[in-house]
């Protein structure tokens, strides 16, 4: 669930006010009082809702022609692969191995506690190990090492996905997921942060708590739309006290505030349920609404039908009273349920970011969705067609749910949304924990938010997004250490001389020995960052790359590596991954190895950069176009004992690097000063 970001198109454009027919400018402060007493007809429980109006049934008949449709398709699809095949083979979905509830951890079988799925959204103790058996001795001091400096998290208990982030007033706001009570999912409102720069942050007041009965099981994701007239709307999915998904809107109370501390809920709500033929629980995240030329907003909500992932387009004058389009935005069947549904556009003929209404020459659009079957954010480039309201991949086979991904790590329910200030598309990420819950209960604390990254199209591919870190982040940088053409022999690791290595900003350039790389005819075609050993397997020409967090036994180390293949043909493959399996010597923490293949063109060199803070480390190869997020536990690379290396664990090739290296300030991430507030 989640999700939130801002659209200003720059023409005035009036709302109609259904209410009284009238143009009204400003029609949220015309809304009657959000404690006025609302009517309530409990949804029941398996019925779907009923009292559709004879205006909207064309559209619903359409809609279930699209659906039954893509449906049909996906059986035909499955039939087909029945039939030509006689064995079942399990499929290995690179960055993330298959697991079970339960999982043999050194003779103990930890069972996890699920969260969040009997309350109808995604399972938020994903961890490999939560609850029961024995649990490592964590002492105070590991704890506490754990908790990021200049990275996004609350003082205290659970945070999961971001919502609603925008730029107003001279501030930077940021929502997200939140539960007062405990370091674990649950009781969740609406928490709130401004920040002048995206990286200096400072707490303020919650926006939104459950006290309606449309949002009292709680006040779920998503997203803000900024309008012409300097209005803000907030459509949020709200879970009832029947635990049935609803879209909520929500206002701020007071737009001349900077701060936007407190907001109004439409007396109205909800302005949206779930239409028939959807779950009860399948339908939410709403996006930033998009306007188009025939003078209406567009917002889309995930869901889906059966296995089959979808969005649904609505149509609004007002944002009060809406219109179910015909068909879907898009499907794919077997891709499970659509999270934190975004969509947006992106410019193939520059290098700035565009609102989220722009359409037309020089520009794609970028479907993503956090798909709730695996834990992951998928995104595919395509053409929208605004007639049609449906979007197309540029190519079928990395569509939506099966192809790309945004971050091959530890990753989930991310939004953007334009920055008007910068003229840029800003991405925030969720990453939550690996550690067991019982552990995240004893700190106090439960999950981060990477640092915001800036969204732009490849042009140099023409087939991928580029991710990069905010430039605000370059400001907490202090001493740098340069390190020029140090080589690195095959099956050698080299010490790098930076101190205390716990936060680091790191950009490194390698180049493969050229005569190992042309004499070699065939090296590890079938290689898989997941399933081929991680950076202990070795092959002619990988891997090699850093070893971060680790101490001077390499006891414990987090490995960012290369590892690149040559075909028969002589083409090159070459993998981005990130090795966890020795990041600690605690039995209860997620270990994984994550990665995919990076496009990598004739004439550079690879590159990546590493942005390292306590227990997160985000990694960006060839100018971000694979990017890994890893959270790591080490009981002994801590504070002064961190370090970091080089290595080459090739068995064939030499490898030059040049890097470097910044220490970094912490971000001082503090309550709103209560004398400053306006």
């Amino acid at each position: 669930m989640s999700r939130c970001s801002a659209s200003k198109f720059e023409q005035s454009v009036p709302l109609i006010n259904h209410h009284n027919n009238m143009v009204d400018t400003n029609p949220f402060r015309t809304f009657p009082d959000l404690e006025a007493t609302s009517s309530y007809t409990p949804l029941p429980e398996e019925a779907e809702p009923t009292g559709i109006p004879a205006s909207r049934l064309k559209h619903l008949k359409s809609f279930f022609i699209t659906l039954c449709g893509i449906l049909f398709l996906g059986l035909l699809m499955v039939l087909i692969h029945d039939q030509g095949s006689t064995t079942t083979t399990p499929v290995v979905v690179e960055g993330e191995r298959s697991l079970s509830s339960s999982t043999m951890i050194m003779g103990e079988n930890i069972k996890a506690v699920s969260r969040g799925v009997p309350e109808g959204v995604s399972e938020k103790s994903f961890r490999l190990f939560s609850g029961e058996g024995d649990s490592y001795p964590w002492t105070n001091a590991m704890l506490s090492w754990q908790r990021t400096s200049y990275h996004f998290q609350p003082q205290k208990n659970w945070m999961n996905d971001p919502n609603g982030p925008m730029f107003y007033k001279g501030w930077y706001h940021f929502f997200y997921q939140y539960n007062p009570d405990a370091a674990v999912w649950g009781n969740i409102v609406w928490a709130h942060a401004v920040s002048k720069d995206l990286i200096h942050w400072l707490y303020l007041p919650f926006a939104m708590v459950s006290d309606h009965w449309y949002d009292i099981n709680g006040v779920w994701s998503g997203s803000a739309t900024l309008l012409p007239d300097g209005n803000i709307v907030m459509l949020y999915t709200g879970s009832t006290n029947e635990s049935v998904q609803v879209q909520n809107l929500a206002y701020p109370a007071n737009l001349s505030d900077p701060l936007l501390i407190d907001w109004v809920k439409y007396s109205g709500n909800p302005v949206l349920v779930p239409p028939p033929g959807i779950g009860l629980k399948d339908y939410r995240d709403p996006t930033t609404a998009w306007y188009t030329p025939d003078r209406k907003w567009r917002v889309t909500i995930g869901s889906k039908v059966n296995t089959t992932g979808t969005s649904l387009v609505y149509q609004t004058e007002d944002f009060t009273s809406y219109e179910l389009m015909d068909g879907v935005l898009h499907a794919v069947p077997g891709t499970g349920m659509w999270e934190c549904v975004d969509f947006y556009p992106v410019s193939t003929i520059g290098d700035t970011g565009l609102d989220t209404s722009v359409i037309g020459a020089g520009v794609k659009h970028v479907l993503k969705a956090s798909l709730d079957d695996d834990k992951h954010d998928y995104y595919a480039l395509g053409t929208y067609d605004e007639e049609t309201e449906s979007w197309t991949p540029d190519n079928p086979a990395e569509d939506v749910g099966i192809g790309m991904r945004y971050d091959y790590g530890k990753y989930y329910a991310s939004k953007t949304f334009y920055d008007q200030n910068k003229g840029r598309r800003v991405l925030w990420g969720w990453t939550g924990e690996t550690d067991s819950e019982a552990a995240d209960i004893e700190k106090g604390w439960a999950s981060v938010q990477t640092i915001p990254r800036v969204v732009l199209f490849d042009n140099k591919t023409g087939s991928n997004l580029l991710q990069w870190p905010v430039e605000e982040v370059e400001s907490l940088r202090l001493t740098s250490k340069d390190f020029i053409n140090v080589e690195v022999g095959a099956g050698s690791v080299v010490p790098l001389d930076v101190g205390t290595a716990t936060q680091l900003d790191i950009i490194a350039e390698f180049e493969i020995d050229e005569e190992a790389l042309e004499g070699t005819m065939e090296a590890d075609v079938g290689y898989n960052c997941s399933t081929s050993g991680g950076a202990a397997g070795r092959g002619r020409l990988g891997p090699f790359g850093l070893l971060v967090l680790a101490d001077e036994s390499l006891s414990e180390q987090t490995t960012v590596y290369f590892y690149i293949s040559k075909g028969i043909d002589g083409n090159l493959t070459t993998f981005f991954c990130s090795d966890e399996s020795r990041s600690s010597k605690a039995n209860d923490v997620g270990k994984q190895v994550y990665g995919n293949t990076v496009p990598v063109l004739n004439g550079e060199k690879l590159s990546m950069r590493l942005l390292v803070d306590h227990s997160i480390v985000e990694s960006f190869a060839q100018g971000g176009r694979t990017c890994i997020t890893s959270r790591v536990y080490p009981t002994e690379a801590i504070y002064g004992a961190a370090r970091l290396f080089l290595f080459n664990n090739a068995t064939g090739a030499s490898v030059i690097t040049s890097l470097k290296i910044w220490k970094m300030n912490s971000a001082f991430i503090h309550p709103f000063p209560n004398d400053q507030r306006i």
